[in-house]
């Protein structure tokens, strides 16, 4: 079976990111995550997986940022919005996708670090992939402003730089 990977701008990818989040994560699911009631930040990019018969397979959303790191101005680059239809588990569609989305980061140049939050039962998925634990503190925008955010954990990667490993990131808006 083919497959056909494209990113696409964030809003120009919407429509077929929603369905698929709706599948991945009806509301009587994402009522019961402990991120179920995060607002996160819309993705500047999407990586969309096809199959060949041209259904959206999995996401992988791409967040561009301004964070601060330990005081010091960095250009983080978001991974979130990571699904896949049961339907297409277990067949490595989502490390494709996520693959490519460092790659687009990479490509870029202008990406310092990248970082994604994720629940404990998915941090092995991303360490096997190189993604490793920040150990730190992460300051998020919420509708009650700036505030800690520990709704799930955080990881990082490098791309252009080597990734923080510990300290305090302010996000500088909405997490993703």
């Amino acid at each position: 079976m083919s497959i056909e990977i494209d990113v696409v701008n964030g809003d120009a990818g919407w429509t077929a990111a929603e369905a698929l989040f709706d599948a991945v994560w009806p509301l009587h699911v994402l009522e019961k995550l402990p991120w179920g009631n995060v607002v996160f930040a819309e993705a500047d990019l999407r990586v969309l997986l096809r199959t060949e018969s041209s259904d959206l397979a999995c996401h992988v959303g791409i967040f561009r940022r301004t964070v601060t790191w330990n005081g010091r101005t960095m250009n983080a680059g978001g991974i979130g919005g990571v699904a896949t239809r049961d339907e297409y588990r277990s067949r490595g569609y989502a490390s494709m996708a996520l693959e490519a989305a460092l790659r687009t980061m990479q490509d870029e140049d202008s990406i310092d670090f990248a970082m994604l939050f994720c629940e404990p039962r998915l941090a092995p998925f991303y360490k096997e992939r190189g993604w490793k634990g920040f150990d730190g503190e992460i300051y998020a925008e919420q509708a009650g402003g700036r505030m800690l955010f520990t709704a799930i954990g955080p990881y990082v990667h490098d791309v252009r730089w080597r990734a923080p490993s510990n300290g305090v990131i302010d996000l500088n808006g909405l997490p993703w």
